[in-house]
């Protein structure tokens, strides 16, 4: 079986399937707009369900090492980059979301939201540090930067992922419902757990 699936991976189908994958949940939101299935609220749940997405992007991008040395399939390595790249993607759909929806492109007000309010602050940090990530994951940044300077910039994703479930958790804090906060923490602290302990351990 596990031969299987590491042919499956080599495959040069492999990466158009995971591409595909990856947009999936981004049709699926362009169909309920068309459809008008996305409840009474539609801009809410537009923003609530990009920020989720990116999220589970996040979740998926960093388990990607660790399964891969886990499982003894280094194949996945292959998909990492991408699956970063679809993490900046929904970051930037909810950030154009919330800017749309509810601000409405006002720059000034937007500004001042990001300034006056902690969650919208800390999202927008994590979208800003991820920013330069998303820039430089090609073959051409790694060389440009050198090797060295690129890894010590992409450890970045780590403190993005911590501000992220900051994000999650402060926004969520006014409804008093945490059980998703724990779950997205609980992956999240475990994937940043086994890395340090890899880093002790190498």
């Amino acid at each position: 079986m596990k031969a299987q699936i590491r042919a499956a991976l080599r495959h040069g189908l492999s990466k158009p399937v995971w591409f595909a994958a990856s947009l999936l949940p981004f049709a699926g939101l362009v169909w309920g707009i068309v459809q008008n299935t996305l409840g009474a609220n539609p801009a809410e749940f537009l923003i609530r369900a990009t920020g989720d997405w990116t999220l589970r992007a996040l979740c998926l991008t960093l388990a990607i090492t660790p399964m891969r040395q886990a499982w003894g399939w280094p194949e996945l390595a292959r998909f990492r980059r991408m699956a970063g790249l679809f993490v900046y993607f929904y970051a930037a759909l909810h950030l154009l979301c919330y800017s749309w929806f509810d601000m409405g492109f006002e720059w000034g007000d937007i500004a001042h939201d990001i300034a006056k309010r902690p969650f919208i602050l800390l999202g927008f940090a994590g979208f800003v540090l991820l920013t330069p990530l998303a820039l430089t994951s090609f073959n051409a940044a790694i060389r440009y930067i050198g090797a060295k300077r690129w890894q010590l910039l992409h450890q970045a994703v780590y403190g993005i992922a911590a501000l992220a479930v900051l994000h999650f958790w402060w926004m969520r804090a006014g409804k008093h419902n945490f059980a998703e906060v724990w779950l997205y923490g609980a992956i999240l602290g475990s994937l940043l757990a086994w890395r340090a302990w890899k880093k002790i351990n190498p």
